[in-house]
């Protein structure tokens, strides 16, 4: 197995295939992506959170309140595969504030942040508020329109709905 393919910081961002994203965002209507950068934003220039955004208090999606206004918000994360766990924590607690919150991580269900945020150890199920969906295959990430090698781990979508 390369450990290095898989766990690696030479792999930690992802770019989500469009196709993929465009599909949910039909379904979502996503009004923010909570882990990009300008070059790979996928709800347009500006409405993203990332290291690269012209106002400073959207560089840090970790920092940022998601709940910053009344309206019931809807994010989408594709986090750095190294901060699952800081990315779907702030998605469940923001999710308790309001907003709907959908994360693309790798498939990862023996991890501690997978029972700390997605399983209920004690129900055997997902927790409340968070649907599970686990994609058949391997996803092929990357920012060019076709691209060619899959990902080297399975995908799985964690879906934070407000409580």
């Amino acid at each position: 197995m390369n450990t290095v393919a898989m766990f690696g910081k030479a792999s930690d961002e992802w770019t989500t295939p469009q196709d993929f994203y465009d599909a949910l965002d039909l379904e979502f209507n996503f009004q923010w992506d909570a882990a990009a950068t300008r070059a790979n934003a996928k709800c347009g220039w500006y409405s993203y959170f990332g290291p690269d955004h012209t106002t400073i208090m959207y560089r840090d999606a970790l920092a940022v309140p998601f709940w910053y206004n009344s309206q019931r918000q809807r994010f989408w994360i594709n986090p750095p595969y190294s901060q699952c766990r800081a990315f779907l924590t702030k998605a469940a607690v923001e999710a308790k504030r309001g907003a709907t919150i959908v994360c693309l991580v790798p498939s990862r269900t023996d991890t501690r942040w997978w029972h700390e945020t997605v399983w209920d150890d004690v129900r055997h199920c997902a927790r409340p508020g968070v649907e599970i969906r686990f994609h058949r295959g391997r996803l092929k990430f990357g920012g060019s329109a076709k691209p060619q090698n899959s990902a080297p781990f399975p995908s799985v979508l964690v879906i934070f709905r407000p409580a």
